[in-house]
């Protein structure tokens, strides 16, 4: 038992004095070593322990190409990438900056949330980080991190959108009777183009073909798709609630109020009239009862 112990303590002496020869190795001070051995056991201490590898020409590096902005879409899979060059025996690492979360480390994925995967190919530069099914949550600051002291990374951020349908009448509109009705309906962040664009006049399907004529559809696909629809000469019968209804995206709506008499900004002067008018009443009541209620000097107490 006595000499397993002093083998030990021998042991530990002897990488004590390996370690202290590593240090002063590269300050001049001669060794009973081999000077070749010192030197590259010395220079590798430092590169690992003295960080004496920054800024070198054999430093890891990312390629700084790789895109630092992506956008996905809620459901369909996302794929974050650094490119790591001169890696050497480092490892990389995906860290979500919302909560300081370590999601993955090398190929192994070390986190519970199961969406969550690290991929790599042997001798290959690229670390990804792919995301299944990806959530609005999920948007945010991600890094790439290199083990080493400190670590360096690649910041990505990360937006999931969901497809939007917008008419750029906003929520109402208001025309003149014998004037266009003219509304554009634009749908964006689809994972494709819609197949098709249906508008609605309350329940009844809208076609440039009807008997009411004086209707055109104007449809544009693409990344962002448009869909302008033009009702001319429109009366009291074309006022109400228009649907724009992509197969692929949620629908919009707008309500069209077609006037024969006053013009809306007409209306709007009407009001803020009726508006003064009430503030001017409110304000000489007011004026009245500061004026008429006496003051502390005007009133008598009784004994």
């Amino acid at each position: 038992m006595g000499q397993a112990v002093g083998g030990v303590k021998s042991a530990l002496l002897i990488s004590l004095l390996h370690g202290f020869l590593f240090l002063i190795a590269g300050s001049g001070t001669e060794s009973p070593l081999d000077s070749t051995t010192v030197d590259m056991s010395s220079r590798r201490f430092r590169a690992e322990f003295l960080q004496e590898w920054q800024g070198s020409a054999d430093a890891p590096y990312f390629d700084s190409t790789t895109p630092k902005n992506i956008t996905g879409l809620v459901g369909h899979p996302v794929r974050l990438l650094c490119r790591v060059k001169n890696l050497q025996n480092r490892t990389v690492s995906w860290v979500r900056h919302r909560d300081i979360h370590l999601l993955t480390v090398g190929r192994y994925t070390y986190t519970s949330d199961q969406r969550f995967e690290a991929q790599h190919k042997p001798r290959s530069e690229e670390w990804a980080l792919r995301i299944r099914s990806p959530q609005r949550r999920d948007s945010g600051q991600y890094e790439c991190q290199i083990s080493t002291t400190p670590p360096i990374g690649h910041a990505v951020f990360l937006n999931i959108v969901e497809p939007e349908t917008v008419i750029s009448s906003g929520s109402e509109l208001f025309i003149q009777a014998g004037s266009t009705i003219n509304l554009t309906c634009t749908v964006r962040h689809t994972p494709e183009p819609p197949t098709s664009i249906t508008w609605t006049h309350g329940d009844q399907v809208i076609n440039f073909d009807s008997a009411r004529g004086g209707i055109s559809l104007v449809t544009e696909k693409g990344l962002k798709s448009t869909s302008r629809l033009l009702v001319q000469r429109a009366t009291g019968l074309d006022a109400g609630v228009y649907t724009c209804g992509p197969n692929n995206a949620p629908s919009a709506s707008t309500r069209v109020h077609v006037l024969s008499g006053e013009h809306p900004a007409a209306m709007q002067q009407g009001c803020a009239k009726s508006s003064l008018d009430k503030a001017s009443v409110l304000f000489s009541i007011f004026t009245f009862y500061i004026f008429s209620k006496p003051t502390y000097n005007d009133l008598e107490f009784g004994t």
